[in-house]
């Protein structure tokens, strides 16, 4: 069934009147969307949608502090559900069976989303290009998955993106270049960006024009990406989110809107400090061990080509020239010490050109994760974990020995100090203090929190512990936004929190939101109490597909994984 529901919305009672020409509710998402970007480009006239959503008499704007960790995947789910990652269940880029992985997918999260609580209410939505949204749950509308989905991503209903690619002539994920493709000039790159963006628009007008639902979410992916892949360049930042501003004015136009919120998942600014590199220091603390004839961390990077060739793998195993590598490596003769040489001649470059694929992870020092107590799993983790007995394959630190590890290692990371004599951390704390519920354990047992996120943390051994950083990175506090009917603008809104966006938001749509919610409904809008919904996967029938060789390389490309 589609179609739109007259009902009552969060409006007071007295305005609860429903206009079924448009949308009830309106939800947009800004990848790292946060106030500071905003208000410069406010004052260069760059984004007028986004300001009048923000500013103009009547609405509501706040930062909005995101979770830990801060990071695209982990970030949505809490905004999408309402819970913290303890309890959805998606703490990174992948998931872990033990040593091994899988990116993460809407398979992994074990917490209803708001568009199948909205359709346990005979409530019908449009979604398109939110994050870990593959493979789509069965709902009253239709879906587009989006980031670290497949580039041909599986939609509800089925033909969904045939349909759409038909109706608005082309439809992608993801851009159609590799980062670092010199190949490709900027302004080619920046074209690109320009009709990804276009592309989200355009088919969520569509998908609202078909299916008249009551509640539509669009996300756009490139406010972030824009900053990561450029450094933050005020020309490629201005002209992303003058694109995407526009498809915002064109949205609000043709689907009109009653109710309109904006969200991130977190925020985004310079970063003045250090790259830590947590698994040196572990190594020289002796927590770690690290070897040079395994494979390394489990990664999409040496399945890459044989995905792309069609072969159906799930493990890699290293070719006779990546184990020659290797055994280089141990002789001292390593990928980092190889470039060096070839630097100082001229050559570098044109010999990676060349270089079989893997010989670098092969040829490099590499973290012997079986023999380690500790170790950094993934930088975009914001942790250490414990290779603790019984819950890992090859645990080798005792249950009875776990408290006082994880006390003396957090000592530790407390009284790390940059070169300039400055705290690395600002927190350094067990998960239990930000992971609670039946998927704590996916999540590190030890947080590491950097000072002001001015720092960036990396898993890499590359010999020294401290490294330059990445000028632009996420900051905790993102951005919260609500206009038009139902909004109680003098209500007084405090710090919201990416817990609140998804229970505030069924509140303006009439509806109760889950009692197993973290965040609560914002004092915009009239609440409408708490129900227990049954959990996830009581009446849904979807199982894992195999991670999409577009999945993994798109991560590379993103530089999120190594």
């Amino acid at each position: 069934m589609t179609g739109r529901h007259n009902r009552l919305n969060g409006a007071s009672t007295t305005d609860r009147v429903t206009d079924d020409s448009g949308l009830d509710v309106l939800l947009i998402g800004i990848d790292a969307g946060c106030l500071p970007v905003f208000e410069r480009l406010y004052e260069e006239g760059h984004i007028p949608n986004l300001e009048r959503l923000c500013t103009e008499p009547g609405n509501v704007s706040a930062p909005l502090e995101s979770q830990i960790p801060p990071w695209t995947p982990s970030a949505w789910p809490s905004v999408f559900t309402g819970v913290n990652p303890g309890k959805h269940g998606v703490v990174g880029f992948v998931g872990y069976d033990g040593y091994d992985w899988h990116v993460s997918s809407n398979d992994d999260v074990h917490e209803r989303s708001l568009w199948s609580l909205l359709d346990h209410h005979d409530r019908s939505s449009v979604v398109v290009n939110v994050p870990v949204t593959h493979p789509p749950d069965e709902f009253d509308g239709a879906i587009i998955p989006g980031f670290i989905g497949p580039e041909d991503p599986q939609c509800h209903p089925e033909g969904t993106l045939e349909e759409v690619r038909e109706a608005i002539g082309e439809y992608r994920v993801y851009p159609g270049y590799t980062r670092g493709d010199e190949s490709i000039s900027d302004h080619e790159k920046m074209a690109e960006y320009q009709r990804l963006i276009r592309m989200r628009g355009e088919a969520f007008r569509y998908l609202v024009g078909k299916h008249e639902p009551d509640f539509g979410f669009v996300q756009f992916q490139k406010t972030d990406t824009v900053f990561h892949e450029f450094a933050g360049d005020p020309d490629k930042v201005e002209t992303v989110y003058e694109a995407t501003d526009d498809q915002i004015g064109k949205i609000l136009e043709e689907c009109d809107p009653d109710t309109v919120f904006v969200v991130s998942d977190h925020g985004m600014g310079p970063y003045e400090g250090y790259e830590f590199r947590v698994n040196e220091f572990l190594e020289e603390a002796g927590y770690l061990e690290a070897t040079t004839s395994g494979k390394g961390m489990p990664s999409w990077q040496p399945m890459r080509h044989q995905l792309r060739e069609g072969k159906d793998c799930d493990s890699w195993e290293p070719t006779v020239t990546e184990r020659a590598a290797a055994v280089a490596a141990k002789f001292g003769i390593t990928a980092r010490r190889a470039r060096i040489a070839l630097e100082r001649v001229g050559l570098a470059d044109h010999v990676i050109k060349y270089v079989p694929q893997n010989v670098s992870r092969t040829a490099n020092r590499q973290v012997d994760f079986a023999a380690s107590q500790a170790y950094v799993r993934a930088r975009t983790e914001l942790g250490v974990r414990i290779n603790l007995e019984g819950r890992e394959p090859n645990g080798i630190v005792p249950p009875s020995k776990y408290d006082a590890l994880r006390e003396s290692l957090m000592a530790d990371l407390r009284a790390v100090e940059t070169p300039d004599g400055e705290p690395v951390f600002e927190t350094v704390a067990p998960r239990e203090e930000y992971f609670h519920g039946p998927y704590e354990e996916h999540a590190v047992d030890i947080v590491t929190i950097p000072a002001d996120f001015d720092h960036a943390l990396s898993e890499e051994l590359c010999g020294e512990q401290f490294g330059p950083v990445e000028p632009w990175n996420h900051k905790l506090d993102g951005v919260f936004a609500a206009s038009g009917r139902g909004i109680d603008e003098k209500a007084a809104i405090g710090h919201p929190t990416i817990y609140d966006v998804a229970p505030t938001v069924l509140a303006a749509l009439g509806v109760p939101h889950s009692d197993r919610m973290d965040g609560g409904v914002l004092p915009i809008v009239d609440s409408f109490g708490t129900e227990a919904y049954p959990a996830a996967g009581e009446s849904t029938t979807a199982t894992r597909d195999a991670a999409d060789e577009t999945v993994t390389a798109r991560l590379a490309d993103l530089g999120y994984m190594n």
